[in-house]
């Protein structure tokens, strides 16, 4: 068991309806629980198959060096990449707000 949370923007109201089975919606689109890897990974597959245009990410305790590890989908400005093998984020440049 470990301790989850998965956080979604833009999601249909039928995929947070899903997460509120599982998780404990803790503001509005933060949901949390502790769930096994299986369960966690039956949960991601809903997040997936029903995010549609919005995005989502999931984070869970795990024994690395950060102590966590995380997946996103959809479309973000915070982009996930690996670096010595350790995940970090990169955030795309918004072009229409440079000038």
């Amino acid at each position: 068991m470990g301790f989850l949370m998965v956080v979604i923007e833009n999601a249909p109201p039928s995929l947070r309806g899903r997460l509120s089975l599982w998780l404990v919606e803790l503001r509005a689109g933060v949901y949390a629980g502790n769930y096994s890897v299986r369960v966690r990974e039956m949960i991601w597959d809903q997040v997936v198959s029903g995010i549609g245009k919005g995005n989502a990410v999931m984070a869970w305790h795990t024994p690395n060096d950060a102590g966590f590890d995380f997946e996103t989908v959809g479309s973000n400005r915070r982009i996930p990449r690996e670096m010595d093998g350790i995940k970090l984020i990169s955030y795309l440049v918004d072009l229409n707000k440079r000038k």
